[in-house]
Order: C-alpha cells, then structure tokens, then sequence
C-alpha cells in the first residue's frame, strides 16, 4: 500500500516539523519517567528510612550514655544537704552525674530486631524496583497505544482519500450526465464521514498522547513524536513457551515477590525478637556523681569552693542489673501471640503473589499463543479484504455497483486493516512482556 506508507511517512515528518522535537524511544520514555516520576521519589524516601532504621538498630548495641546536671534554688524550710538538717534560709546547689548502661543479654532481642530491619531494608530496595517496573510497563502500554492511534489516524485518512477520489470522480461524472445528482451526495456522504471518522481519530491519538505525557511526567509539553515505524513487524512464534519454566524464572527476581520473602524473614525475627522480652535481661551499670552545696561550709564558716566540692562531693559506682518478668498482665505474651500472627499473614501474602504471578504468566502465555493465531488469520483478512475491496473500486469506476456497495467494501478492508494493527501491537506487548518475565532485560532500568 504505497499510498498508506506515504500518509505515515507524512504524518511523522510533518509531527518533527511543526514540534520542533527529537523523536522519543520507547527507552528514553520509560527513563525520563523514572527519573521524575513522584511516586518513585516516595519509595526511595521509604527505602532511605528503612535504611537509616537498620543502621540504628545496629547502634542500639552500644552502651547508653546519659549526663545530668541541675541548679535549684531552695527557699522556706527544707532540709539541708550537707547535715541534712532542717533550715530556714534560702540557697542553691548542683548536681552532676554522668550513668552509662550496657545490655548484656535481653533474650537476643536486639540482634533479631537488627535482622528484621535489615530484611525490611532489603524489602523497601525491591519495592523501588517493583515501582520501576510497574511504571514502565505503563509507558510501554501508553507507547503502543499511541502507535496504535497513529495507525488508526493513518488508515482513516487512506479511506478519506480513497472517498475524495470517488467524490471527485462521481463529480465530473455528474457534470456529463454519466450519473445521477444522487449519486453525488452519496459519494460526499461518505467522504464526510470518512473526514468525522478521521477528526475522531485524531482525537483518540491526542488523548493518548496526554496519558503517555502524563505517566512520563513530561512538564510545559503538549505533544510527543515517537520513533519507532508505525509498521507492526510480524512475530516470530516462540516455540515452547512453558508456563512452569517461565514461572520459575519469574519466580527468581520479580521485585514484588522478593519483597514480600524479605518482609516474611523480617516478620519471623521480629516474632523471635518479642519473644525475647519473655526472658530474664542483664546489663551493667555504671556511673560517676559529684555536686555542690552553698550551705557546705568550713570550719571558719566559709563557703568551700566550688572546685574543692566538685572534687570532694564525687561519688562511683559500677554493678550489674538483672530484670526478670514475672507477672505485667500477660502483655509479653499478648505482643508473641500478635507478632505470630503478623508472620503468618506475612507467610500468607507472599503465598497470595505467587499465586497471582503464576496466574498472570500463565495468563500470558494463553494469550501469546491466540494472539498468534488471531494475527495469521487478521493477515489473511487483511489480504482478502484488500482484494475485494480493489474488485469493487474497479467495479465502482465502471459504474457496475453504487456508492452503498463501495462503501460497504471499503468499510470492511479498513475495520480489517484496524484490526490487524491491534493484534499486530497485542502481541507484541504480550511478547515483551514474555520477554521481562524470562529475566531478558526489556526496559533499560538500574
């Protein structure tokens, strides 16, 4: 079809010309939409936090250090604290203490809570994957869609020029009284509805041109050219697609079941880490004191300086301290029972993704298989259609049938032609995503 190529080959050169812009492939779409994608930017601000969790849970393995110091002003009566006498007078002192803690066994409770948080590390990095990918399947689907408008926008104005040719020809077959005038409105009927089906069309492009723009997060642009050839290239059949071989690739990286393998090791050493607060806790203690009394005085009624008193007030100590739960109303036991459960519903979600990812390839590959039996006979209509549509053409010409019977033909070679164009893109969709779950790497993604 020479004429369909030139229209295609109009359009796209006539869509760089007036916009003034590169043509996009569909691997610079999918990394431009990453790159400024909002909901990406979240998942890795989740990813950071996680992150920054883990490294604090390691922390929670050093000692606890805490220093104290006050100054208060006592009036009235109160008890003095150098004779612990009572008095009537106003004065002040300080306190200085500095403690420090050292966890020696608390049930292994921090060294399980630094596993779980690293499981959720290692979960929220695949969530950031997962995020990806779902985002660049959604611009690939957005891609082809406009592929697909454009083809529909391309066939229409092929049937608009072939209903031009005909209106032109009914004209002046008018005006030498070969045919009728009602003729001629039939013919520009059906030119007219032609040029709305185009208007349409082109409507049905624009508004798919948004949603690509829209998932691309392409800001201050109303309008995108792609590269890529509006031709659909036949499929090649895949021979031996099998459903258990491929779900078992997929099974190995898709980011969203991996996730969820972390998220269930991470609920299992949380579980194991609540259980640990059902266990006796040692740690040591250690501290350092020292203040000062404006009531300590020397033997001359003097007030001792303050830096005789902080040396002199000092006082240390050093010992080990051994908690063991005996009754607080079961919460301990309540927090195990509760942490189970939430490692087994985990246990149960990751369940829940394998089943739907094997659901879905084997969606897939059902899919594949029709899709390529559905584009060998699409092809064969396509044939037969443009086949008959040619006989009628000729036949119009020579005033063997009407503009109603013409009309009919063409009507039928482009809804053929239409639905070639969407298996020709199914499949190929189909086939890429095929192609993703068999580890083959499709989008260009870190």
């Amino acid at each position: 079809m020479n004429l369909k190529l030139y229209i295609t080959s109009s359009l796209f050169f006539m869509s760089t010309l007036v916009f003034s812009q590169e043509a996009w492939t569909l691997d610079e779409c999918v990394a431009y939409a990453i790159e400024h994608n909002l909901q990406v930017k979240n998942t890795a601000y989740n990813k950071d936090s996680s992150k920054e969790s883990y490294h604090q849970s390691v922390r929670d393995l050093l000692p606890s250090v805490n220093g104290y110091t006050d100054y208060r002003i006592r009036y009235g009566r109160s008890a003095d604290p150098n004779t612990n006498d009572y008095v009537n007078t106003e004065f002040f002192s300080n306190n200085y203490a500095l403690n420090a803690n050292l966890d020696i066994f608390r049930g292994f409770q921090k060294m399980n809570s630094i596993k779980a948080s690293k499981f959720i590390y290692k979960a929220t990095q695949e969530d950031i994957l997962q995020e990806k990918f779902q985002l660049a399947f959604r611009v690939m689907s957005a891609f082809y869609d406009i592929k697909f408008y454009e083809g529909l926008v391309a066939n229409s104005l092929e049937q608009q020029e072939i209903s031009q040719g005909n209106y032109d020809l009914v004209s002046k077959q008018v005006e030498l009284g070969i045919m009728a005038g009602a003729d001629l409105y039939e013919a520009e009927s059906i030119l007219l509805g032609d040029k709305l089906l185009v208007t349409q069309n082109q409507n049905l492009l624009n508004n798919a041109k948004l949603i690509l723009l829209q998932e691309m997060n392409l800001i201050g642009v109303d309008d995108i050219v792609l590269q890529e050839s509006l031709e659909v290239l036949p499929e090649e059949p895949t021979e031996g697609v099998s459903v258990d071989s491929l779900y078992k690739t997929a099974r190995g990286f898709v980011p969203l079941v991996k996730s969820q393998e972390y998220r269930v090791s991470a609920a299992k050493k949380q579980m194991q880490a609540t259980r640990g607060g059902l266990f006796p806790s040692l740690s040591l203690v250690a501290g350092y004191g020292t203040s000062y009394f404006e009531t300590n005085v020397d033997e001359n009624g003097n007030i001792i300086p303050f830096r005789t008193q902080f040396k002199d007030n000092t006082s240390k100590f050093v010992g080990a301290e051994l908690s063991i739960p005996i009754s607080n109303g079961w919460a301990n036991h309540s927090r195990v029972k509760q942490q189970k459960i939430a490692y087994l519903q985990a246990k149960n979600n990751l369940e829940i993704q394998e089943q739907e990812l094997f659901q879905l390839i084997q969606q897939l590959v059902q899919t594949h298989n029709a899709l390529l039996v559905e584009l060998d006979q699409s092809n064969k209509r396509v044939e037969a259609q443009e086949l008959a549509f040619t006989i009628a053409q000729k036949r119009y010409e020579k005033g063997l049938i009407n503009a109603l019977d013409l009309f009919q033909a063409k009507n039928l070679f482009g809804v053929a032609q239409n639905e070639n164009l969407q298996v020709g893109l199914r499949l190929r969709v189909n086939k890429s995503t095929i192609d993703f779950y068999s580890g083959l790497p499709i989008f260009n993604i870190n």
